[in-house]
């Protein structure tokens, strides 16, 4: 692994060859100095450390506390009035701080992602779940080889032979990402396996970096706000630009806008598509639910076969069909796939629990936008018919402000009960987003009951639920956070909720 330093001066090349820097002085005391270390919070600086200023909420104090800490220059769209403190005098002012980040991170940590197999999966819906198939597929093959195992960054946990910790955001900044890249080789790890969001992509965290396998699994309306997306067209294209950075790509043929995907797809080397339609070059068919688990039959030019998974949702096929596909293009074979996908888990996602009588059944999933709303509903209509419905759930603060709509629509539409509550409101009031969802909720007709209270919520849609009714809770999965302002509290987990209550 290069371990190779590099001067001050040296990133100020970069980022000039790259045409952003703006303004700049460097010290004389730092011509020839070292940068031991890249950082963009104040409470993760050491010796020799640049120090990058982004955020909405950043403040000088944090550039100040940095600086006393031992940063010795500073990366920023604005030039701060620093009077005469140390280190004042060293400055790199930037057009685009985002791009700034990826490139130095990139340089930092030379370029340590090239000794890495590398997967990148996007999508609307379905990128935790493939992700984590492809981890369970590659541990299968690496036990057997007697490797380390596989790493994965997800919106639901990160590992890398170093950190092993639950997610704040779905794709990390570049700087995060590089150090996981990093933290991966130097365990020994081969493999890395990576959900790509749109915001990932639209502001460069993964720039630089070329993915062995990019994998495009379907798109819909999400993500639409003043600090997200402006438009669909925006979210669509942000989506695209994956096939830009990986060798090969797979694609789902049964996605909406797939003509445009496709065409986005041709900048890529070598593609391959997936789906439930029989013009796909991996094509899955046959799908059959028994018992808990699920079976389909796949054909490829190279075989048909036939596979399993035990994960709950029809949906899940689609998923797998992607694993298989992204497997076929690591050359992974295909025992050690099957056997992979059949242990498959996803921590939060389709859990299935039921009361001590079996009768009364509650999953919890991490549904939480139109697409996975949609495709939840009809896959619990169809494994559970003639049961009710009842969900809980609520919406983000400050962002992808069109679910609140969109979500009411759904969940009013399909339900017997809603119960509308707390999910991650932010800097938004609780009760200001759980009446806006109210509204559409009401439109159709369907009955609903606002309690803010996320454990109450969830503790009311069981005990008032009899044992001819599925429970959705929806949106927070096993995650043990919820962010209220601008930080993220600690609470119990829905399935610490669903099982506290369930057995009482």
């Amino acid at each position: 692994m290069d371990k190779t330093l590099h001067s001050l001066t040296g990133y100020l090349k970069l980022l000039e060859d790259h045409h952003l820097v703006r303004d700049f002085n460097i010290g004389t005391h730092n011509q020839n100095s070292l940068i031991r270390y890249i950082s963009y919070s104040s409470m993760d600086i050491m010796k020799d450390t640049l120090f990058v200023c982004k955020g909405s909420h950043f403040s000088i104090d944090y550039l100040k506390s940095a600086l006393e800490k031992g940063a010795i220059c500073y990366i920023s769209e604005r030039k701060y009035d620093l009077g005469k403190a140390e280190g004042s005098d060293s400055y790199i002012i930037v057009s685009e701080i985002r791009k700034a980040m990826a490139l130095i991170a990139d340089y930092y940590y030379n370029q340590i992602w090239k000794d890495l197999k590398t997967i990148g999966i996007t999508g609307t819906k379905g990128k935790s779940t493939t992700a984590y198939f492809m981890k369970f597929i590659l541990d299968e093959y690496l036990k057997e080889r007697k490797k380390p195992l596989s790493a994965i960054i997800s919106g639901i946990d990160n590992y890398d032979g170093v950190i092993n910790e639950e997610s704040h955001l779905t794709t990390p900044e570049a700087m995060e990402l590089h150090k996981h890249f990093s933290n991966a080789v130097s365990s020994g790890i081969e493999y890395l396996s990576m959900e790509v969001s749109s915001q990932a992509l639209k502001y460069d965290r993964t720039l630089g970096v070329t993915f062995d396998v990019g994998c495009f699994l379907n798109i819909g309306e999400d993500h639409i706000s003043d600090i997200e997306h402006s438009s669909f067209e925006d979210y669509l294209e942000s989506k695209l630009r994956l096939f830009g950075q990986c060798r090969k790509a797979c694609v789902n043929i049964n996605s909406d806008q797939i003509d445009r995907v496709l065409e986005a797809s041709k900048s890529c080397p070598h593609v391959v598509t997936f789906g439930l339609d029989d013009k796909a070059d991996v094509y899955g068919y046959d799908i059959v639910k028994s018992g808990k688990s699920i079976s389909f039959t796949v054909r490829t030019k190279d075989f048909v076969k036939e596979f399993k998974i035990t994960m709950a949702g029809l949906f899940n096929v689609q998923n797998a069909l992607a694993a298989i596909s992204i497997s076929q293009c690591l050359e992974i074979p295909m025992s050690y796939v099957a056997a992979g996908l059949k242990k498959a888990r996803v921590s939060g996602r389709m859990e299935v629990y039921a009361s001590k009588s079996r009768n009364l059944q509650v999953i919890v999933d991490y549904a939480h936008n139109k697409l996975s709303f949609e495709t939840l509903f009809q896959s619990t209509l169809k494994e559970y018919p003639n049961k009710k419905i009842t969900i809980v759930f609520g919406c983000p603060g400050k962002k992808a402000l069109g679910r609140r709509k969109e979500l009411g629509e759904i969940a009013g539409k399909y339900s017997d009960q809603v119960y509308i509550t707390e999910e991650d409101a932010g800097e938004e009031p609780v009760l200001k987003i759980c009446e806006e969802i109210a509204q559409h909720v009401e439109k159709q007709a369907c009955s609903y009951a606002i309690i803010p209270d996320r454990e109450e919520a969830i503790r009311e849609a069981i005990a008032n639920a009899d044992d001819n009714t599925i429970i959705l809770i929806t949106g927070k999965g096993r995650e043990t956070r919820q962010k209220r302002g601008t930080k993220y509290i600690d609470t119990p987990s829905d399935v610490e909720y669903v099982q506290k209550y369930l057995g009482k």
